[in-house]
């Protein structure tokens, strides 16, 4: 199975703003000082609104596709979140690729 999508992390004080109806949308990290954030399907970055598709139940229980937008300067940070390797992010190199590395590169 392929799972993939995008981890969106907020500002504190954007998360704020956005205030009780958001947090619903929203999943919170585990731990002390964990973080809120947005886990969606898609994510539209092409104006001054981000626009963040969000997999969600409807009055009767049944999945449905909830489109929020948030203005750009709410955003502190978007995670790729592809199971299939797919995407950007950071991945395990190959033998060849660490061979034709710079060597001032120490990733």
């Amino acid at each position: 199975m392929t799972t993939s999508g995008y981890i969106v992390y907020l500002f504190p004080p954007a998360i704020e703003a956005l205030g009780a109806p958001a947090l619903p949308l929203m999943q919170k990290g585990e731990g002390e000082g964990a973080e809120h954030f947005f886990v969606c399907k898609e994510v539209d970055t092409a104006g001054a609104l981000v626009e963040l598709t969000i997999e969600g139940k409807d009055a009767n229980g049944q999945v449905t596709d909830i489109e929020l937008m948030i203005p750009m300067n709410m955003v502190r940070m978007i995670v790729s979140a592809h199971g299939d390797g797919a995407g950007f992010g950071f991945r395990v190199r190959t033998p060849e690729e660490m061979a034709t590395a710079p060597a001032n590169l120490s990733l």
